[in-house]
């Protein structure tokens, strides 16, 4: 009974708990090109590499030695406006062209096993980015957006304890640092800060067969020093805590299962507001208005052979951005994506994982309004847009 027990269990949280890769608005899930053939599906349960301490330090107990992890991950979004009855007198002409641009996001982590309980690591991650330029920065949007950039980098130093043969735990610091650059026809908001966070984490070793984790990384403050058209200035800005669950189970001698549930709370993002760094005075204000996000994923992974393994996943993430928060900066959507991605272990020279993913996202409507000269500008339209995403990643140990 016990044993029928367990092995329902695993079918049944794979059923409930599925989640994307992709992350909605800027948040970058692609921190470990490792999980990008599975959709990232079991991300804090997983634990097979160095990398893997971004989705949940507790998993570093599971690795011998001294492991290192290098990888890099490009997407390329396709981001194309159509026009639906946009009015105002400061508007441009002509529906933009491809505002997407080839992002490239690299990582690498290193963990030490220092005693059979206790183990110390660092990862070196961008948990949130964004790059979009319109090809045509005279466009009929031009006054609601022309570019912009998010870049964030983050350090984050963790350790991780065995508490018995089942249990594992995991806490880390984080130091972000956040550069932010938006433009328009009418403006320019610059910034730059660097800020602490935290992320922790649990690992459940149920069987030999089947792992649960449990992660979260806080949300992390930040204070901009910038300008704003010139204009010395400053901005806070939350970016949003994230918590997942996770699970994996080897299903058979060549086949393993997993699958994820994360949540991350988007609402502590409402607004952008640059103000005079003296005075106080409003400069600038980007609004967001975003709701909390969910997304589900599923993942498998057939082994070919002792050298070979071939990896799939499909996810699907509930986006933070309705219609009535959707911007020319960020015109997200509801998505769904779908993966495929291999793994070579080439024994003592290490192992080497690729994967690919297409991101398939729900055409968007807007009607965005901006006041430019006294007078109302209103973008009104959709969006249609995708994304390709491909990843290689090196781990090896010692």
């Amino acid at each position: 009974m016990n044993t029928m027990t367990l092995r329902a269990l695993p079918a049944i949280l794979l059923a409930v708990f599925s989640g994307a890769a992709s992350a909605a608005a800027f948040q970058n899930w692609e921190q470990n090109a490792a999980g990008l053939g599975n959709a990232h599906a079991g991300s804090a349960a997983v634990a097979d590499n160095a990398a893997s301490l971004f989705f949940n330090p507790a998993g570093m107990t599971r690795l011998d030695g001294v492991q290192f992890s290098a990888g890099i991950t490009g997407a390329r979004p396709q981001v194309e406006f159509d026009n639906g009855g946009s009015a105002g007198a400061a508007l441009g002409a002509g529906n933009g062209g491809d505002a997407g641009r080839w992002l490239a996001v690299p990582n690498a982590s290193v963990s030490w096993r220092v005693n059979p309980d206790l183990a110390i690591g660092l990862g070196l991650t961008s948990p949130f980015a964004l790059d979009l330029e319109y090809e045509n920065r005279n466009w009929l949007g031009r006054v609601h957006a022309q570019q912009g950039e998010i870049r964030t980098r983050n350090v984050n130093p963790a350790l991780a304890y065995r508490v018995s043969e089942r249990v594992s735990i995991g806490l880390g610091v984080n130091y972000q640092s956040l550069d932010v650059d938006l433009a328009n026809a009418t403006s320019r908001l610059e910034g730059d800060d660097g800020s602490w966070g935290w992320n922790a984490g649990a690992l459940f070793t149920l069987s030999p067969a089947m792992r649960v984790g449990i992660s979260y990384r806080s949300a992390i403050k930040h204070e901009l020093e910038g300008t704003a058209n010139g204009q010395a200035a400053r901005a806070d800005i939350k970016l949003p805590d994230t918590a997942i669950l996770s699970v994996w189970q080897q299903v058979s001698d060549r086949w393993e299962a997993m699958g994820d549930l994360s949540y991350t709370r988007w609402n502590t993002l409402k607004r952008l507001s640059f103000v005079d760094r003296n005075s106080g005075a409003l400069l600038a204000n980007e609004p967001f208005s975003y709701g909390n996000s969910w997304r589900f994923a599923w993942g498998a992974a057939y082994r070919l052979s002792d050298a070979f393994k071939l990896k799939f996943g499909l996810a699907y993430e509930r986006s933070p951005v309705g219609n009535r928060g959707r911007t020319a900066y960020v015109p997200d959507s509801d998505s769904l994506r779908l993966s495929v991605g291999g793994q070579w272990q080439a024994g003592r020279y290490g192992r080497v994982d690729v994967g690919y993913a297409y991101l398939l996202m729900k055409d968007a409507k807007i009607a965005q309004n901006r006041v430019v000269g006294g007078l109302a500008n209103t973008l009104r339209g959709e969006y249609e847009a995708g994304m390709h995403t491909v990843g290689v990643q090196y781990s090896v140990g010692f």
